[in-house]
């Protein structure tokens, strides 16, 4: 168990990291905006720090298919500590990069170099630790280990609302404006050794059972031929998995404090303090879902989440317009973070249900990264353009249920119909002789894994 606990650790922790940085910029956009970015008016200033945060989604494919390859290949380990790096690299630069008035245009360059490296991090990073931990886990509690990967997001955005609310309490705005909003990068920087550390002791030694004299077969031309032709049903199934799977947390909860202050009149502070308790709801639920897809079947659980994410977070949402007291935003944003922890808790075991091992982090991270460039980076820009919302509907809820269209078909493909969630994945590769190639290696654990 204690073993269990460290290696779910090692895995987490660089997501951690990554939510964490992806969360302080959101939460802190307004203020990175005013040091950083020269315009005429707040609302400008503000779309072009929003715009830069969706430059990391742009990385995200890049850094999937590079870093997932690199998996695949060498192992999960190795991988988790390049992401970490990565990530600290960019975390890094944000800290150092002078004000706009100091130094110009270069401040905005410093900027978005920084906001790359953190996105080929990202991009990396779901694919190796859903694989790691689905793989490493008992067979009955693959569920609940991969969901403490999307468990860690609520920690980690816990721990941006604390800070944020923090510094919000100490600080002016000219002091969160100068120098205030760099604090929280500096704390995520200081994680990074934490990680680099346990994800060095952590076991690095590829999952497959493939001979160590026959893994050269599996190289990068192979992982993709193999995607691109007899995993392609797979792979628009995860695509459209990872289209919802994006958008929720970004629109219900990464947006959340920004709608509260624009289109509520919210106070910073008040806004913060809702985001923190709402995330409690998160990281509960997400382990919650986790379980339920060990015993009901991941499908199921991503089904129900899909359709009560459509249906649920525009009414929920239209509460705060007649209402928006401290303990109302608390309560909806506790509900609206409790609806997308179904889903994404059980995301994890069943998109890597959808791919046998050779490729399961080169698809995993392609995936959900080419849906996450296009639906998620740039969601709190694409939602602060909109405004309020249209037609009385909020403008977060109207982009989540949009985005439920492309998982439901997704959940509905046959590929996912045969996924085979319930077989122990990590496995599917034993008693291959070990002189079959690196193809037809692939193509005969897809057949054992659907029972063929």
């Amino acid at each position: 168990m204690r073993r269990s606990g460290f290696l779910i650790f090692s895995a987490c922790v660089g997501n951690l990291l990554e939510w964490y940085d992806f969360a302080v910029y959101a939460l802190f956009a307004p203020y990175i905006a005013a040091s950083i970015f020269r315009a005429a008016d707040d609302f400008s200033r503000l779309a072009q720090s929003l715009l830069v945060f969706g430059l990391g989604a742009v990385a995200r494919p890049l850094g999937a298919l590079l870093i997932g390859l690199y998996a695949d290949r060498r192992g999960r380990g190795p991988a988790l500590l390049l992401t970490c790096l990565l990530m600290g690299a960019g975390t890094g630069m944000i800290v150092l990069d002078p004000p706009y008035a100091a130094a110009g245009r270069m401040s905005i360059v410093i900027l978005c170099a920084a906001r790359i490296l953190q996105g080929l991090s990202a991009g990396g990073e779901i694919g190796g630790a859903a694989a790691f931990l689905a793989e490493r886990a008992r067979p009955g509690r693959r569920g609940l280990s991969a969901s403490f990967l999307q468990a860690t997001m609520g920690l980690s955005n816990m721990l941006g609302a604390a800070v944020a609310a923090t510094l919000t309490t100490f600080l002016d705005h000219d002091q969160m404006a100068h120098w205030g909003w760099r604090v929280p990068f500096c704390i995520g920087l200081a994680i990074v050794p934490i990680g680099m550390v346990l994800r060095r002791a952590a076991p690095a030694a590829p999952p497959l059972s493939v001979p160590r004299h026959d893994r050269a077969h599996h190289h990068g031309l192979a992982v993709l031929r193999a995607l691109a032709g007899r995993h392609r049903g797979a792979l628009a199934a995860a695509f459209g998995l990872s289209v919802l799977w994006a958008a929720a947390p970004y629109a219900l909860v990464i947006f959340f404090p920004l709608y509260a202050q624009t289109a509520l009149g919210a106070s910073p502070h008040a806004s913060y303090v809702a985001y923190l308790l709402g995330n409690v709801a998160l990281v509960l639920g997400a382990l919650a879902a986790g379980r339920l897809a060990d015993r009901l079947g991941a499908r199921r659980v991503l089904v129900a989440g899909a359709i009560l994410l459509a249906v649920l977070p525009s009414a929920m949402m239209g509460v705060l317009g007649h209402r928006h007291d401290p303990a109302t935003m608390a309560a909806v944003a506790a509900g609206l973070c409790g609806l997308v922890a179904l889903f994404v808790g059980a995301a994890p075991l069943g998109i890597a249900g959808l791919f046998p091992a050779p490729v399961r982090a080169t698809g995993i991270a392609l995936s959900y990264n080419a849906a996450t460039s296009v639906f998620g980076g740039f969601a709190p820009a694409v939602l602060a353009a909109l405004g309020t919302g249209i037609h009385g509907i909020a403008a977060p809820a109207l982009y989540v249920a949009a985005a439920a269209i492309p998982a439901l078909l997704g959940l509905a493909a046959p590929a996912f119909a045969g996924a085979g969630l319930e077989i122990p994945m990590g496995h599917a590769a034993e008693s291959i002789p070990a002189h079959t190639s690196g193809d037809e290696r692939m193509a005969m654990t897809t057949q054992r894994r659907h029972g063929a």
